[in-house]
């Protein structure tokens, strides 16, 4: 079954952080990793991931720091669990450049895993980053 890492775990609440605290611009990493207890050297695995993605902005140097590219309803926690994980399906055979199976043509249990994954991707992608923020 589909298991979100630590890895997609901690880029979500990254990304909550950034939303709650960006409001004056540049957030440094060193603030994230002690407001979320996530160790620094962690988080500068996460951030390059989120960037690639183009939901996190970075600049270096004095003053610099990480920011939302985007607003947060503008975010879903699909989008930023893919940039963490690289693929959230829920069996080997509908992951991103998976082989062709050879039983494709006779599996019984395809079309179930298939719908189960459409399920899955659909509701992260109702859920934004803002619907995280309001749900205390």
């Amino acid at each position: 079954m589909m298991l979100v890492s630590t890895k997609g775990r901690y880029a979500l609440r990254v990304i909550i952080d950034l939303a709650e605290n960006g409001s004056e611009g540049y957030t440094p990493m060193k603030n994230v990793a002690e407001r979320q207890g996530i160790s620094l050297k962690y988080l500068e695995r996460i951030l390059p991931l989120l960037v690639s993605a183009g939901l996190v902005e970075g600049v270096h140097g004095k003053g610099g720091g990480y920011k939302l590219s985007r607003k947060p309803a503008k975010i879903t926690v699909g989008e930023v669990l893919r940039a963490a994980e690289g693929d959230i399906a829920p069996v080997a055979c509908l992951e991103c450049n998976a082989d062709i199976c050879s039983r494709q043509d006779t599996c019984r249990t395809l079309p179930m895993w298939v719908k189960l994954d459409e399920m899955i991707n659909n509701y992260l992608d109702s859920v934004t980053i803002k619907d995280l923020m309001e749900s205390e």
